[in-house]
């Protein structure tokens, strides 16, 4: 066998392993295998100008590919600032694996320069698994074991350490290629069992969640729910997950939602949860599900099942497994059939936009005229904050349409997500929602997509303030406003330093041209959205929320609910 260094086999065994992009920072710490990707002509790298950047650049890509995404950061700050990613793809459930250069083995343990021990440092429940490799030998073995944990059961990040000789290290290792991975599919008897909860149901309810939902397996499913006329909503940020036009779709439950629906998921008899988690923030703060509710679990980690709600049948099943098993089911719906349709005109009640002009630039009107202009394969990706609440509730998303946003919350995301999309998919319309306190975390990757020639449409959400920090301060401390305003840059200006397109809206009527413009320039564009501080969620102002805060939900004022803490009765886990 041919002696090659430790960062020759690295990239080796990420190219068998189907590595095509990696997105990184440099660093001194990892130069033998940046010396190797000199060599492997059909790896694109990805160079960004930050760690967080390039660790939700690897996330997106992920999310919308469903490879894992790999990137590359050094040791110590760069570990740190990459750790954002590592939080998202947990949170997200999303296969993620993160390389951190790292000290020589013979200095560490003396807290050699930019020393941390990242087994410690990233130990679960913060990554799936963690480990260092020691020796260039065992790189084949554990680079397939990395491969197959971020991927199997529910997937997640796996974090590895390289110590810097290991890399110079020379060795004979042969290649260790992927296996099939295992993926779990629904039995027989699960099946059987299905169907007989479903047929005794009187108000069934689905929820579809998680992300590793194929085109092929949400028209499977869609045609089951369609014969059996269940209502099926989505949960936070994977609205993507069922098509909005079916009819039996019936809205979102996240940080924005009808309080219709919210009021519906508790009258349900049988919820039928298929890949989401049913977290914090889908269940309102664990309170719209309670025990009395049969609950039908389907997810694809055994260790998932159970935990939070007890469910009435558990099925330990892939959610395109799921969806290939229930394509032929039959179901009678005929019993509940008036229910599904209340709950689909009140989605469409709902997400009918009625005025257009409460504000100089109203984002209702907006997002009407957005949800008009985009093509059918558009990519959205979002920010965290009060106005992807406009997103959420107006948008609507249809295979192959794609929505990335991140379930951890994290402010920042947006930009540099909606850069790995324009890269991996140059052909179609991506277009990233940011807020003005979320562009100004990662707005220096418009740098990167310059120089990748990517194409994104940014819009920038501008009411120069932390807008979701602001509304709870209204709604707990009404007129005592504390580290929430903010100065801003002149945001198209910018944009045009980079050598990109900048615009500034400041109208309703403003918009669909600049949009339409950008679409047509296929050039970066950022367009700066001037809004009124006033106009803080879909629903309610800051000053209707300040004069009477305690008759605000979190999903009418778009807040992430939190158990308790905003009026939510007591968790019913």
């Amino acid at each position: 066998m041919q002696r090659r260094s430790g960062g020759n086999i690295l990239i080796e065994s990420l190219r068998v392993h189907g590595v095509r992009k990696i997105f990184c920072v440099p660093g001194e710490s990892y130069l033998d295998a940046l010396d190797a990707l000199s060599d492997a002509d059909d790896v694109r790298v990805v160079t960004c100008r930050q760690e967080g950047g390039a660790a939700f650049m690897a996330e997106a890509y992920a999310k919308l590919t469903g490879h894992p995404g790999v990137c590359f950061v050094s040791r110590g700050p760069g570990a740190c600032n990459a750790a954002i990613g590592v939080h998202t793809a947990m949170q997200d459930s999303t296969p993620l694996i993160l390389l951190i250069g790292q000290v020589p083995l013979g200095r560490m343990g003396r807290e050699a320069f930019q020393e941390i021990d990242y087994r410690r440092m990233f130990q679960p429940p913060v990554a799936k698994w963690v480990t260092q490799i020691e020796k260039a030998d065992d790189i084949p073995r554990i680079m397939e074991q990395a491969f197959e944990i971020a991927a199997e059961g529910r997937p997640g990040p796996v974090v590895i350490s390289l110590p810097e000789d290991m890399l110079r290290d020379m060795s004979e290792a042969e290649m260790v290629y992927p296996k099939t991975p295992a993926h779990f599919s629904p039995r027989q008897h699960d099946i059987a069992a299905l169907k007989e909860i479903l047929q005794g149901a009187k108000k069934p309810l689905v929820i579809a969640g998680g992300g590793s939902w194929s085109d092929a397996a949400i028209r499977q499913f869609g045609n089951f729910c369609e014969r059996a006329r269940l209502p099926v909503a989505t949960g936070f940020r994977r609205q993507d997950a069922f098509n909005n036009d079916h009819d039996c779709y019936v809205g979102v439950l996240g940080s924005v939602s009808d309080s219709r629906l919210l009021a519906h998921v508790e009258e349900a008899d049988v919820i039928l949860a298929v890949g989401t988690r049913l977290g914090e923030i889908v269940t309102q703060g664990y309170s719209i599900i309670a025990p009395q509710q049969t609950l039908i679990h389907v997810y694809p980690e055994a260790s998932e099942l159970n935990r939070v709600y007890r469910a009435a049948l558990a099925i330990h099943a892939t959610v395109c497994a799921f969806a290939q098993a229930v394509d032929g089911l039959e179901i009678e719906g005929s019993a509940w059939a008036g229910w599904t349709e209340q709950l689909r005109g009140e989605y469409a009640d709902w997400t009918t936009v009625r005025s257009r002009d409460k504000f100089a630039l109203d984002l209702d009107g907006v997002m009407e005229d957005l949800r008009e202009a985009l093509p059918a394969d558009a990519i959205i990706t979002t920010d965290a904050g009060n106005f992807a609440g406009w997103g959420q509730r107006f948008l609507s998303y249809n295979r192959p349409m794609r929505l990335l946003g991140p379930a951890s919350g994290a402010m920042g995301y947006g930009v540099p997500a909606a850069v790995a999309a324009s890269i991996t998919y140059p052909e179609r319309t991506v277009v990233g929602f940011a807020g003005d306190g979320g562009f100004m975390m990662t707005g220096q990757e418009l740098a990167t997509a310059m120089h990748m020639k990517a194409t994104p449409i940014l819009l920038v959400f501008n009411n120069n303030m932390y807008g979701t920090i602001r509304m709870h301060q209204e709604k707990h401390y009404p007129g005592r406003v504390s580290a929430t305003d903010l100065t801003n840059p002149d945001f198209a200006a910018l944009a045009s330093s980079y050598g990109a397109e900048g615009m500034t809206v400041s109208k309703t009527a403003e918009f669909l041209p600049a949009f339409k413009k950008a679409l047509q320039s296929k050039k970066l564009t950022l367009i700066d959205l001037k809004m009124d501080p006033q106009q803080i969620s879909t629903e309610k102002t800051l000053a209707e929320i300040g004069a009477n805060p305690t008759s605000v939900t979190p999903a009418q004022a778009g807040a992430h609910p939190h158990d308790g803490a905003y009026g939510f009765p007591p968790s019913r886990e």
